[in-house]
């Protein structure tokens, strides 16, 4: 990858940045010298999900950059602003929001209860377009603002359907933000994508929720997706905007051809991610 190209000086608003793929890609950034605004609940440990948004933080000052943690549900627009404000009082603005933050269900309609589904939608669709919206009057003064939604491209298969109809939806809307908001700021130079991985990755979700060890040792780590971001947050705003990536494609792009790098267990076959054929 350029040298040339860094996040040094930049301020990421990153939703969910304590943990996971949302602490990768914050980490991928303040090696270069950025400053992260962690936005998330997480304020006390968790038996199954270590780490806290203070943790996060000074493992990011310990790589080199500036972190501010601040206690946020995004399903509340006053914990949204006011997080927001205390990054922009903080760090002067913010170039660049990473919606990472999700909730998951995989349930059929039967078994999603409305408490779950209403989850869902107000983290994933009204959650990540909340952020945006709150952030946008400070990406717009930006030099190279973008939006990077962590969401799939959009496949109609029904068997992405069949089975978990509520989180597909809830997940697909952060898909059509970037469609549609990527087409609506075009001409105002802020830049909106999409970012998803090609295999599962080794997350706690993945752990608890989806598979147990045997899909985490079948999985990458999550600083593939630290990496991928990278690439794309330091690409020019105006011309990378409405694009649906997928980590490996975006590295490969890069120049890297090493993957097994980031594997959990190398040479063990990897899953494959969800929507994806």
């Amino acid at each position: 990858m350029s040298e040339n190209r860094t996040l040094q000086g930049k301020t990421l608003f990153i939703t969910g940045a304590s943990r996971g793929i949302g602490q990768a890609i914050a980490m991928r950034a303040a090696r270069d010298g950025a400053n992260i605004i962690i936005a998330a609940k997480t304020t006390t440990e968790h038996p199954k999900l270590p780490g806290t948004i203070f943790s996060a933080a000074e493992a990011m000052t310990a790589a080199g950059g500036r972190a501010l943690a601040v206690k946020t549900d995004i399903r509340f627009e006053d914990q949204v602003e006011a997080a927001i404000q205390a990054g922009v009082e903080e760090f002067g603005g913010i170039d660049i929001v990473v919606n990472n933050a999700s909730a998951i269900s995989l349930t059929g309609t039967l078994a999603t209860p409305m408490k779950t589904y209403d989850r869902m939608y107000d983290i994933n669709a009204r959650g990540s377009y909340l952020v945006t919206q709150k952030a946008l009057p400070h990406l717009l003064k930006a030099d190279n603002p973008h939006v990077l939604n962590l969401s799939p491209p959009l496949n109609l298969d029904p068997k992405w359907f069949a089975e978990f109809a509520a989180y597909t939806l809830a997940k697909y809307a952060m898909s059509v933000w970037v469609l549609g908001m990527s087409a609506e700021f075009a001409k105002k130079g802020v830049a909106f994508n999409a970012l998803w991985p090609r295999t599962t990755i080794a997350t706690a979700a993945v752990r608890n929720l989806l598979g147990g060890e045997k899909m985490i040792n079948a999985s990458r780590q999550p600083e593939i997706m630290g990496d991928a971001a990278w690439a794309i947050l330091t690409r020019d705003s105006r011309q990378f905007t409405g694009n649906f990536f997928l980590d490996e494609d975006v590295l490969a792009e890069e120049g890297e051809s090493d993957f097994e790098k980031y594997a959990v267990v190398p040479g063990t076959p990897l899953f494959t991610d969800l929507f994806l054929d």
